[in-house]
């Protein structure tokens, strides 16, 4: 082996271990970053699971209250928009199949 590949395998492996100890860096700066992100999404799903139920459960008593009142147009009308936005997200396809 002549000295052109020795100091080239020296210099690959300096430049391992010095990759290794920026990444462990950057890795130690971020990893509370990544903790409180966490934290906001865990914070975020159970919000959106509150709204969800509060939703589902607006729309089973004003549809129950519009059978009771025997409000069949607006009833049709609100379904009407309610399936056009569940296709607007492709909701409907995925239920589908």
């Amino acid at each position: 082996m002549d000295s052109a590949a020795i100091w080239i395998t020296i210099g690959w492996i300096i430049d391992i271990i010095l990759n290794g100890i920026v990444w462990f860096i950057i890795g130690l700066c971020l990893l509370p970053l990544i903790d409180v992100s966490d934290k906001w999404t865990r914070k975020a799903i159970l919000f959106m699971d509150k709204v969800d139920k509060w939703i589902r459960n607006l729309l089973e008593l004003s549809l129950e209250w519009m059978l009771k009142k025997n409000l069949r147009i607006l009833i049709a009308f609100i379904f009407i928009i309610l399936f056009g936005l569940l296709a607007q997200f492709e909701i409907i396809p995925k239920i589908i199949k």
